[in-house]
């Protein structure tokens, strides 16, 4: 279960060959973002996400979210966007901005009960872009133990995590641990779920519609 430290641009570029090698083989690997460290695997994998799921200690009934490389990559998994949604990717992606839509019917996957939707996010980190850019889409939830902490440095995450996952990249400690803001655009109007990194305040400078639940 190798660790590789990213601040070495030769631990680096092996770490993330490592790191998409085992993202294929439907293996768990632990990568730092903007928030906290997250575990994740391959999106399309349902057998990948069921082990992701069980080694946090998490049911169905609280699915993963996806995280994405480049706004491009929603063409393949939503359909008709609207507009407010596209204008707060661009405000805010990459960063601590998760958008909950109706995914593709089509989408062979299973990320959990999600009632036919997807919250998705483009994290502002280095070495998660490098590798989602490497992978695609990758199911990531912090890599914690349900209950416990999330983990603010790759330390940590072992200490929870352990022999689960494949690969481990350690980019340091992450900057806070601050949750995304998640917001619904699946009806009329966006509405803010959860409030996080971006203020509903922030949010309503572009999308001036913004509900609160």
């Amino acid at each position: 279960m190798p660790c590789f430290n990213c601040s070495d641009a030769f631990e680096r570029a092996a770490g993330l060959r490592e790191a998409a090698q085992a993202v294929r083989r439907g293996e768990l690997v632990v990568m730092p973002t903007d928030t906290v460290y997250g575990v994740g695997a391959d999106a399309f994998s349902p057998k990948a996400v069921c082990r992701l799921l069980d080694a946090k200690g998490r049911g169905r009934n609280m699915p993963s979210p996806v995280l994405v490389g480049s706004p491009d990559d929603l063409d393949g998994l939503v359909d008709d966007l609207p507009e407010q949604a596209r204008q707060l990717m661009e405000a805010f992606w990459p960063g601590g901005l998760t958008l909950v839509a109706r995914h593709k019917p089509s989408l062979e996957w299973d990320l959990g009960e999600t009632r036919g939707t997807v919250a998705l996010r483009m994290p502002a980190h280095p070495v998660a872009l490098d590798l989602l850019n490497e992978t695609g889409p990758l199911a990531v939830s912090s890599a914690n133990l349900t209950g416990r902490p999330s983990p603010q440095d790759c330390d940590a995450a072992h200490r929870m995590l352990g022999e689960t996952a494949a690969v481990y990249l350690d980019g340091g400690p992450t900057p806070a641990d601050v949750p995304s803001s998640i917001v619904d655009i699946t009806a009329t109007a966006p509405v803010l779920l959860r409030a996080g990194a971006i203020s509903a305040d922030e949010l309503r400078k572009v999308a001036p519609g913004l509900q609160e639940r």
